[in-house]
């Protein structure tokens, strides 16, 4: 078992000096990149790796944490040598739509292409929060009326079940003419993307609060918006956080298109504005970027989730 460890932990070294060699000696097809971003970060995630070993020497939480995430990483550094294999090595994907990380990461070692990166990430982050919390808001408050009032069920869900599944990208061109500003209308797009499914799953919570949990709060003496905020919205929290995680996924899908309809910032505009110039590699750079950015949204919400939640551990699995 000790030797299992010691191999499990090694992993992630083992994987990042692996991809160095296949870098460095591995006879090129493509020739390879100038800029020295891509072995300076395989370096620094050996490096961070040693550090994270070191740190778990004196806890044993973390030791347990890094024999979970070990093969992960290890993983994720033979999935980039796999890439650098097919790419720049043997040359099997056509140039330049498929570049090699060595390529795609040099993006980073250059500071202007950084701060663009970075700009466009805040100006993403800028929209995709502004219809997002426009949208799941909405949503949440019909998704309550809905899901509590029989009228307004009786009325709104036909609306829901017509417009539901049109996609939110065919209301551009009446968002380009509703709103003044292209901001608007990309954020309008995206507010409706997270409108519809936090609508059904707020209501679908709402209905289906147990009639019991609601007769003794009227014993009580609770009245209606008693009811709805206290006993209500807190027992449909599971299905409301399910809605939210489907919004936001909603949310992403649409961005990018909504961020190629004139917006002058953005991821989208920086993947446009690099295939116009044949650069795939900052189009794949860019994509690498969306991914720590909306990964690390999509974690945000699961520790809200876990937090406001703290009561299903142990009951629900997610």
């Amino acid at each position: 078992m000790r030797v299992k460890s010691v191999l499990n932990a090694s992993a992630p070294l083992l994987a990042a000096g692996g991809a160095y060699a296949i870098h460095r000696y591995w006879p090129d097809k493509i020739p390879l990149s100038a800029s020295q971003t891509f072995p300076g970060l395989l370096g620094a995630v050996a490096l961070v790796w040693l550090a994270y070993l070191a740190a778990s020497w004196w806890s044993a939480r973390l030791r347990q944490r890094a024999g979970e995430v070990a093969p992960l990483w290890a993983a994720a550094l033979a999935g980039i040598s796999l890439w650098q294999v097919v790419t720049g090595k043997m040359g099997l994907l056509p140039m330049p739509f498929f570049p090699g990380p060595d390529r795609v990461f040099s993006v980073f070692g250059v500071s202007s292409e950084v701060s663009m990166l970075a700009i466009g990430t805040l100006h993403s982050l800028r929209l995709l929060a502004t219809g997002f919390i426009c949208g799941s808001g909405a949503g949440f408050l019909l998704g309550v009326w809905i899901g509590w009032s029989k009228r307004a069920n009786f009325w709104g869900m036909p609306v829901l079940k017509f417009f539901g599944p049109v996609p939110a990208t065919a209301w551009i061109p009446l968002a380009l003419v509703l709103f003044p500003t292209t901001f608007g209308a990309s954020a309008f797009i995206i507010g409706l993307a997270s409108l519809f499914p936090m609508i059904v799953l707020t209501s679908s919570g709402i209905a289906g609060v147990r009639h019991s949990h609601l007769e003794v709060a009227r014993t009580l003496g609770a009245d209606q918006w008693q009811l709805i905020r206290h006993v209500a919205i807190p027992s449909a929290l599971p299905s409301i956080f399910v809605g939210l995680f489907m919004a936001l996924s909603a949310s992403f899908l649409t961005l990018i298109v909504a961020e190629m309809i004139g917006v002058k910032a953005g991821l989208g505009f920086y993947i446009t504005w690099a295939q116009n110039f044949a650069e795939y590699y900052k189009v794949f750079a860019a994509l690498l970027v969306m991914g720590v950015f909306f990964s690390g949204l999509m974690s945000a919400l699961f520790a809200v989730r876990s937090r406001v939640l703290r009561w299903q551990q142990g009951v629900i699995k997610w």
